[in-house]
């Protein structure tokens, strides 16, 4: 027999679980566990010979509670428990897991996103180029798709296609790309191959 401590942010994680949690458990444990398994035993809500041997303890509003979890190496006539359950409620405070953390810990913890990659804007040499509008899209969206962003280039023509001043396509297009100088990237060209010479 095993009994494992945790915590209460532990019980909001185990959405997924279910158990019978025991309230005021005092004194050792073991013995808790040991009565338990005995008593459901005996009324036959546990079956083929099968007993908790995993349970886990916490401590919550200064009482120590049992978890005894249902897995699969433990049968169960879930009816006959649950009429248990009930008959000796004001004896064991006995409810679900599923019960306990939605209406004493405040709900079950939700799963947080994990932070988007964030990704940096690539340069994009549109100051002294054409200023037509199509053709700086062009250059911004080359860019993107240059840089693998090939769904950033879809999106951000579509957003251009829908606003109505030029001031507000070039403010859309510095949202996607780091607008710099033509005249930078010949620079920085003509640097690269002095290195390379």
């Amino acid at each position: 027999m095993k009994i494992e401590k945790i915590t209460v942010g532990d019980l909001r994680r185990m959405k997924d679980q279910e158990g019978l949690i025991l309230q005021g458990c005092g004194g050792p444990l073991w013995e808790w566990v040991d009565g338990v398994n005995q008593m459901l035993t005996e009324n036959g809500c546990l079956l083929e010979g099968t007993t908790f041997q995993k349970v886990s303890s916490f401590e919550h509003d200064g009482c120590t509670c049992l978890l005894f979890p249902f897995t699969g190496d433990v049968k169960l006539d879930m009816g006959r428990l649950a009429a248990w359950r009930l008959q000796s409620q004001n004896v064991f405070g006995g409810t679900w897991l599923s019960d306990y953390v939605p209406n004493r810990l405040g709900g079950f913890a939700r799963d947080q996103p994990k932070p988007k990659k964030e990704q940096t804007k690539p340069d994009c040499p549109l100051i002294g180029a054409d200023g037509n509008i199509w053709n700086l899209i062009g250059i911004a969206s080359r860019t993107l798709r240059e840089n693998g962003m090939e769904d950033e280039a879809d999106q951000m023509f579509q957003r251009i296609t829908q606003c109505h001043s030029y001031d507000s396509a070039l403010s859309i297009i510095g949202d996607y790309v780091n607008i710099t100088s033509v005249n930078e990237k010949e620079t920085m060209s003509d640097n690269f191959s002095m290195e390379m010479q």
